[in-house]
């Protein structure tokens, strides 16, 4: 295929095939297509969209450029949250801990900064002796053993993300729905979750700044969500103004542990709190939100 024609034809709007993806997304992952092509692709899916049929295509494309884990052995209901990004959010930190501690298994797979917002790995990596570069193997075993487990894209796990996700920070195509979507989604299905709960945030410190585009990101979420067979709920939550007190990657740490021992600030324990309750009654350990709360 010819790389040109399929940018000239999703920049015209015309929505590509499994087969033009698919040579798309492996060209890249192989390094056969440069980094100007795929920037133009992505540039293009900017401004012009995708289908949701797609946005699922890209996204088991994605996925099958790794490896997808599989935790049904394990009596535990594995699940996640995952955060679209924003100023001050530590509730990763603190939320998949307090999951384990009441028999959720929760097998996360974290990203970096992009665009403004501090990543999770980040704030991990601020962490003397902690690593975020483990193998799938040892991944594993931390869900089975404590019921978390935290770590990094490895080079087995959505490699095509991994390179997309870089260069979509770098080339102005960081607030793309269909490129959010995916990048999302093809991480947290291929953690072989069976329930998420996404934190939209919404507002000036957002990537969505009103409603109505969260919304339109949510719905396209819990479209993936359903095709995969992941139970997807989305919250929204307010990025006019940072969450909690810390805005930096150390000093986000010190909140978590804060929050943890029952402290911190009180609108982070309260987002936390109200995440962690949606995968409580999504892995039937509660069956009311005020059950699920206490």
């Amino acid at each position: 295929m010819i790389p040109s024609e399929l940018i000239i034809q999703k920049r015209s709007g015309r929505a590509l095939d499994r087969e033009e993806l698919a040579w798309l997304i492996q060209s890249y992952v192989e390094g056969t297509l440069p980094d100007y092509q795929m920037a133009a692709f992505l540039m293009a899916v900017f401004f012009q969209g995708m289908s949701l049929e797609e946005n699922i295509t890209l996204t088991d494309l994605m996925i099958a450029s790794g490896e997808r884990m599989d935790f049904s052995h394990l009596p535990a209901f594995p699940c996640d949250k995952h955060s679209t990004g924003g100023v001050g959010d530590k509730v990763s930190l603190v939320l998949g801990p307090l999951l384990a501690s009441v028999g959720l298994a929760i097998p996360m797979i974290s990203g970096r900064s992009l665009g403004h917002t501090g990543g999770t790995l980040d704030k991990l990596e601020s962490i003397p002796g902690f690593s975020v570069d483990q193998s799938l193997p040892r991944f594993r075993e931390l869900v089975e053993e404590v019921g978390i487990g935290m770590i990094g894209q490895t080079a087995h796990i959505c490699p095509a993300d991994k390179k997309l996700y870089a260069l979509r920070d770098v080339t102005g195509t960081v607030e793309s729905i269909p490129l959010i979507g995916a990048s999302i989604m093809s991480k947290k299905i291929a953690e072989g979750i069976r329930g998420l709960v996404i934190d939209l945030k919404v507002g000036s410190g957002a990537f969505m700044q009103t409603l109505e585009q969260g919304r339109a990101l949510g719905s396209r979420l819990q479209a993936i969500g359903e095709a995969f067979g992941v139970r997807t709920d989305i919250l929204y939550s307010n990025m006019d103004q940072p969450l909690g007190r810390a805005a930096g990657i150390w000093c986000e740490v010190l909140e978590a542990v804060d929050c943890l021992r029952g402290q911190g600030p009180r609108d982070t324990r309260a987002l936390t709190l109200e995440l962690s309750s949606v995968l409580v009654l999504q892995g039937g350990l509660a069956d009311s939100r005020e059950s699920a709360l206490t």
